[in-house]
């Protein structure tokens, strides 16, 4: 049974100690943010996946933050002050008034799934149920939420938050079959 003091444990009550925190970052400004802390010396993790983009005379493979204007930071409750006063930073996301801490576990689960899913083909419709049938993905239920020529959209509802990820058509099967 957990008590009542383990349940209001702030995440900073060990001298120095650090902890994963989200921060809320300006649009489209993840990247600088990233940049601009770790030239701080501040422990960031920015999760990228790659994706092609089509622009009227060329297509470009780039790399897309995972959650548009989120950023993971491991600081002391002293460093928090120099992570908000960072170009580029709007604020530290909070849940039940305290700053939401991330456990290591998630962040490595995060690290995994986009390691796993990278370059992960089926005639299939947005909205539809899907299971990715093969490869380390193998055995996740996702819906379809955009069809490409070769690729797939996936909205996987995993580790209490959604991600996305883009898979190879012939790597999904219709759920339930």
């Amino acid at each position: 049974m957990t008590s009542n003091t383990q349940l209001n444990k702030n995440p900073f009550d060990e001298a120095d100690s650090k902890s994963w925190l989200v921060i809320y970052t300006t649009p489209r400004a993840e990247k600088k943010a990233n940049e601009r802390l770790a030239e701080q010396g501040i422990e960031t993790y920015l999760p990228l996946y790659k994706t092609i983009r089509q622009w009227s005379d060329r297509k470009k493979k780039v790399e897309i933050p995972l959650f548009n204007s989120y950023v993971f930071v491991k600081v002391s409750e002293k460093e928090r002050l120099s992570v908000l006063e960072t170009d580029g930073v709007v604020r530290f996301l909070y849940f039940l008034g305290k700053p939401a801490v991330v456990r290591q576990k998630e962040i490595d689960a995060i690290r995994l799934f986009l390691q796993e899913t990278e370059g992960l083909k089926i005639k299939v419709e947005v909205g539809q149920k899907v299971e990715i049938a093969t490869g380390p993905m193998e055995g996740v239920f996702g819906e379809v939420v955009r069809v490409g020529k070769d690729k797939l959209m996936l909205r996987i509802e995993q580790l209490s938050m959604s991600l996305v990820a883009e898979v190879d058509r012939g790597m999904v099967r219709e759920a339930g079959k």
